[in-house]
């Protein structure tokens, strides 16, 4: 008591209580523990996915004996899944806390959208270099901007579809095609495609025409040249976009070809080129127009949807009446569909990271990390959530397929150290120190910029976060979520030694180096002190 030693552990951390003990601590339990856990289950979009509690080793007694002798005691530390589960009136300057209060301004996917959008008013950073584009499908003008950005996207797909269309046929040394001739059939009987044999009208003999149209139009937006001009914003005008999205869907999912003259060729190549000077996120997006659509504020992978059409993604949102998941709360994302794979498997890195001040904002980066597998290849010809999100609560429930790389780990986990070692051999060996980790610090630190002055800040206390991030194919990493509370679940040897090793080093932070800035943080690194 007179050390001020007494800690309080809510929730599936028994490392946290072990290693507290083994310093001396004694435990503080509320009366009818059990029940007070249930009553203070973590909302939702406020948790990762837990472990069963272990059952304490306590032959003797002697824990239960201390614990009952401080039962009138306010703890000192408090660990816990979720702030709701303190009572913060009882606490003094001196009590430590493991959470802030209001941090879903980043900890939920629709926080973090919104925030981030705040960015370049803040700070001067583009949240679309490493954030990929998000829109809240509850707001009419963010559900109009989606709206415009997903037929823009469309549009340029279609260019890179026409590219494609024009290097496949120059490497089978067919002649090229002119935009009349045999060799097209109905595509749902009205519109065209390609056939192998027969006569027939065309096919979209103006489709890559309106794409350069619509993607010049916008070139001139993202100029500025529209003011000038009064020129309106190209998806509003210019084309029937109905018949425009049901003529690229042809093309881009059922395998309608395009015939594309030299010179159109030629358009479509520099005109993507000069886009790609606009455009940060050009070259992550491929040709499918894949979207994500997400619950605003879920964890753990509920409820997630991949798509590739404006009205399925539109019809989700309209069409769930779940509570926590109404329309307000989605969020529709642009899929990063040229990322890096492992043995032809989607992964994803999880990212610890402590802050231990808001005010001034004091960030501490993890050097080790991890990797999640999915269980099946990746393939964006196939949105099945087994090849596309690889949060473990999502893949514990799929057995891996038989067309599954065998070097991919039975377990679906990697340590960083692993990646390294994979980078070397793809000859990226330098990739991790000086692309990757560099760009996650960067991200990690504007996503906390963005949202400081929604937080409530609290001296003493400090949060332990998992940051998920996905890797482009140039190895720039793309930041999906941060998450509060995330897993400390040994779901394989890899996170067995490295979530007890990121307990053990939070609590050498925060309790340890607080009182002696000489002593070691383990692999904490500090990264920014404002």
């Amino acid at each position: 008591v007179q050390a001020k030693k007494i800690f309080m552990v809510q929730g599936p951390y028994p490392i946290i209580r072990s290693l507290l003990r083994a310093r001396g601590w004694v435990e503080w339990k509320p009366p009818s523990m059990d029940r007070q856990l249930e009553q203070h289950r973590p909302p939702a979009g406020e948790e990762e996915e837990e472990e069963e509690e272990q059952c304490d080793e306590d032959p003797n007694g002697i824990h239960d004996l201390m614990s009952y002798l401080v039962q009138n005691k306010v703890p000192n530390f408090i660990w816990t899944n979720y702030l709701g589960a303190v009572d913060c009136k009882l606490l003094g300057q001196d009590h430590v806390v493991n959470h802030y209060a209001r941090v879903g301004a980043f900890t939920t996917k629709e926080g973090l959208c919104l925030s981030l959008q705040n960015l370049p008013w803040i700070e001067q950073a583009d949240p679309n270099t490493f954030f990929p584009r998000c829109y809240l499908l509850g707001t009419t003008g963010e559900r109009e901007a989606f709206i415009d950005d997903f037929r823009l996207t469309a549009a340029r797909s279609l260019l890179k579809l026409a590219l494609e269309e024009a290097e496949n046929r120059l490497r089978s040394q067919q002649p090229p095609s002119s935009n009349t001739g045999p060799g097209w059939h109905m595509c749902n009987d009205s519109h065209p495609m390609p056939s192998t044999a027969g006569p027939g009208p065309p096919l979209y003999p103006h489709l890559v025409e309106e794409a350069l149209e619509v993607c010049e139009q916008h070139l001139g937006v993202l100029g500025h040249q529209d003011i000038d001009r009064g020129t309106p914003f190209p998806c509003r005008t210019c084309i029937d976009w109905d018949r425009f999205l049901h003529d690229y869907y042809c093309v881009a999912h059922e395998g309608a070809r395009l015939a594309v003259s030299r010179a159109l060729q030629n358009r479509c190549q520099d005109l993507l080129q000069r886009l790609e000077e606009q455009l940060p996120q050009l070259s992550m997006e491929g040709k499918l127009n894949v979207w994500i659509l997400k619950p605003g504020a879920e964890s753990q992978g509920r409820g997630i949807v991949c798509t590739t059409r404006l009205e399925e993604v539109l019809q989700l949102a309209r069409g769930c009446t779940a509570p926590s998941a109404r329309e307000g709360k989605w969020v529709v994302q642009k899929y990063v569909e040229r990322l890096l794979t492992i043995f032809g498997t989607k992964f994803d890195i999880r990212q610890w990271f402590v802050v231990t001040d808001w005010k001034p904002l004091t960030v501490w980066f993890y050097q080790d990390c991890y990797l999640r597998f999915c269980s099946r290849p990746f393939s964006l010809h196939s949105l099945e959530r087994a090849r596309h999100l690889c949060n473990v609560s999502v893949q514990k429930w799929y057995k891996t397929s038989p067309d599954q790389d065998p070097r991919v780990p039975p377990d679906r986990i990697w340590s960083s150290t692993q990646f390294q070692a994979y980078l070397g051999q793809l000859g990226q060996a330098d990739a991790w120190h000086q692309v990757i980790v560099p760009s996650m610090k960067a991200a990690i630190l504007n996503a906390l910029r963005s949202a400081q002055d929604q937080v409530g800040f609290r001296k003493g206390s400090f949060e332990l976060y998992g940051a998920d991030f996905l890797i482009g194919e140039d190895c720039q990493p793309w930041l999906l979520e941060i998450n509060s509370s995330p897993t400390m679940s040994p779901s394989s040897a890899v996170t067995r030694r490295l979530c007890a090793n990121v307990q053990r080093d939070t609590l050498r932070l925060v309790l340890d180096y607080k009182d002696n800035p000489t002593s070691s943080t383990g692999a904490f690194e500090l990264i920014y002190k404002e």
